[in-house]
């Protein structure tokens, strides 16, 4: 799978976990030079996510990623993978 905006790969792996109909990418398939983490915080019945803006060029989408550092523990599985919100292209 496949994280695309403005043509550029943000994320590629063959081993994300799907939860919710959301792919979540392992933290090593993060191409981090495009990723900014934001004071935004939220809770969820996964735990409290954290966000990242996602910069490409001069395109910046503010809390366009989120990830869960300390999921409860019937989430464990996903703890630190990165998704994304709709803006982003998810693709094979």
């Amino acid at each position: 799978m496949k994280a695309i905006w403005h043509n550029v790969i943000l994320a590629e792996s063959d081993k994300t976990k799907i939860v919710e109909d959301k792919h979540y990418f392992p933290p090593d398939s993060i191409n981090s030079e495009y990723f900014l983490l934001s004071d935004t915080h939220s809770q969820s019945p996964f735990g409290k996510a954290s966000y990242f803006d996602v910069q490409v060029g001069d395109h910046r989408k503010a809390d366009a990623a989120l990830f869960y550092p300390n999921p409860d523990a019937n989430s464990s599985e996903i703890k630190n993978h990165v998704t994304f919100l709709k803006e982003i292209e998810i693709k094979e």
